[in-house]
């Protein structure tokens, strides 16, 4: 079906093509009334013509006196008023259709999503949960649209480091450091190697030697790499699971995927004249970027010692992506402080070639995880906080929370609630916040039961699911009627239908925001009229009508939460 605001726009643009070609109605949502279209007034500058008499002309030539009734206001702005036959039309078919009123895109992509990024051998921490929830957002968006996504996993499992971490692990033994390894305690393994390296001048040789192997490809080398690489992708993948994320062990496409292209892409980029010497290293100036004194600033691809950067995997990441995977699009879902590097690796891509203009290539900035004191988000004890001990403390405050509710759970059952609840509070906290902008991590915020949070959109759901459990009996929502009689009852239908506009503009933007925007807006507008409509107590046809826009309010604010990775559930 054609959403709400397709069906508005198209009438709209077709009266405006007749008068003004090329012209933008500039559809907007008002208060005064349900849409304003506030183009007449660009219209009437081109035309030079007064406004009010243009806008008056575009009234008579509408044909949408079946969709809604117009009004001219001020100087020439057209407020529209949906219909109500138009709405009960609308959301009979909602009610029929499973994906509601969001229609499948008829030119699917291939989308790119890079996003989390760990480190092997290092603790996921507080650092990687934007990445992870923001990125993982957007794929499921990006699914749900009927694009193909190819998730990226770009950990952190090459580089001088791994000298270190394999000759540890020699030293504690494949068992004991397989085991560490295994129960996610990561951070003591690293450290532990650290202190002997900064401490210890026979093992730092030893670790140096280690590492010329390792790059050399010796085997053995690379079987105890492997180990360090797989058991830190395993329990990687515990992590994603505890957060229900979709990314999974496939997706993980490390550094050391492109190892071996490296030397391929210095080749093409010295075939294409890019190449210039600056002090023995091999970089590349894309123009346009320069350093505060004004001098050009390099893309570095190969050092002085012949060894390559991380800017030299990016690019062979954005070369592997476009000619192997056949990517349409490639979404990078990384801090904002990288924006400037990854405006260079795409500068360099395009000059190179790898990257046509037909790509659309995006860096999906994001800001910090503060703490109260609006500092980085840190423990008490000042170190970096790792992820799952912050999903653990979430889940433990959400068990609180619904112990001191009367409930029939078992505890089991209370135990799968309180994750549901916890992965919502941390979710819809990163999501609902506009993603280029910090925000402070407060759990006794998150994991609230009213104001802008997860949870009040999960008790939302279901306090409507509780509607139709006490209802007794299965509904089916066959030939209702939607009179919409008050204005609570319209609120809730024009919320139900905006969803397909609101799902569209957080696509659009790469901004899960919007959609989380749209949905606390849903439930306030569903409390209001859960408040002022009684829906058991009165009898058919009122009663079926207030049952199917509590369906439709329902399995919208379902599917929506689903879209933000957040599970909603039937009972609180």
């Amino acid at each position: 079906m054609n959403s709400t605001y397709d069906v508005l726009l198209d009438r709209l643009q077709v009266a405006f093509e007749r008068i003004a070609p090329g012209s933008d109605p500039v559809l907007r949502h008002s208060d005064r009334g349900d849409y304003q279209a506030n183009g007449v007034m660009g219209v009437a500058k081109r035309l030079g013509r007064p406004p009010r008499e243009v806008a008056e002309e575009l009234v008579s030539a509408l044909e949408i006196a079946d969709i809604a009734e117009v009004e001219i206001a001020g100087p020439g702005f057209l407020n529209l008023t949906l219909t109500t036959h138009f709405l009960e039309r609308q959301l009979r078919q909602v009610l029929q259709d499973p994906r509601m009123g969001v229609a499948s895109t008829a030119h699917p992509k291939k989308v790119v999503i890079d996003y989390s990024a760990p480190n092997v051998a290092k603790e996921m921490h507080v650092g990687h949960l934007r990445s992870t929830v923001i990125g993982d957002a957007l794929a499921r968006m990006y699914r749900f649209a009927g694009h193909q996504v190819i998730a990226r996993n770009h950990v952190g499992d090459w580089g001088t480091n791994f000298g270190m971490l394999i000759e540890h692990l020699i030293d504690l033994g494949e068992h004991a450091a397989m085991a560490s390894l295994s129960i996610g305690d990561l951070d003591s393994f690293y450290r532990a190697a650290r202190a002997k390296f900064d401490s210890d001048d026979e093992f730092k040789e030893r670790s140096r030697t280690r590492v010329v192997s390792l790059q050399a490809g010796d085997p053995e080398t690379r079987r105890l790499w492997a180990i360090l690489v797989d058991e830190s992708v395993a329990y990687f993948a515990e992590v994603y699971a505890k957060l229900d994320v979709t990314l999974a062990p496939e997706d993980v496409v490390g550094e050391s995927y492109y190892n071996d292209m490296l030397s391929d892409v210095v080749a093409d980029l010295d075939r294409a004249g890019l190449l210039v010497d600056s002090g023995g290293a091999l970089c590349v100036f894309p123009p346009g970027f320069t350093n505060r004194d004004g001098d050009p600033m390099p893309v570095m691809v190969q050092k002085s010692d012949e060894g390559y950067g991380y800017a030299t995997t990016d690019l062979a990441a954005v070369r592997d992506r476009v000619r192997t995977l056949g990517a349409d699009e490639i979404l990078y879902v990384v801090g904002a402080p990288q924006g400037q590097h990854l405006e260079m690796i795409y500068a360099v891509a395009r000059m190179a070639g790898w990257l046509p203009d037909s790509v659309r290539v995006e860096h999906v900035a994001f800001g910090n995880v503060l703490g109260p004191d609006r500092k980085m988000f840190k423990s008490r004890s000042g170190e970096t906080v790792k992820l799952v001990g912050l999903l653990d403390e979430a889940i433990e405050r959400a068990d609180v929370a619904l112990a001191s509710r009367q409930s029939d759970l078992s505890q089991a059952e209370r135990q799968h609630l309180a994750t549901q609840i916890a992965r919502a509070a941390v979710k819809y906290a990163d999501l609902s916040t506009e993603r280029q902008r910090d925000y402070i991590f407060d759990l006794d915020r998150m994991i609230a039961f009213e104001g802008d949070t997860g949870p009040y959109l999960q008790y939302a759901h279901a306090r409507l699911r509780s509607i139709f459990r006490r209802l007794g009996t299965l509904w089916e929502p066959t030939d209702v009627h939607f009179a919409l009689a008050s204005a609570p009852e319209r609120d809730v239908a024009l919320g139900v239908l905006a969803f397909p506009e609101a799902f569209a503009s957080a696509l659009a933007g790469l901004q899960p925001h919007r959609l989380c925007v749209y949905l606390f807006d849903l439930a306030q507008r569903f409390t209001t009229f859960y408040e002022a409509c009684p829906v058991l107590s009165v009898e058919p046809p009122l009663r079926d009508e207030r049952l199917a826009l509590c369906e439709v309010t329902a399995r919208t604010l379902s599917l929506g939460l689903s879209l933000l990775g957040i599970e909603a559930p039937d009972r609180m």
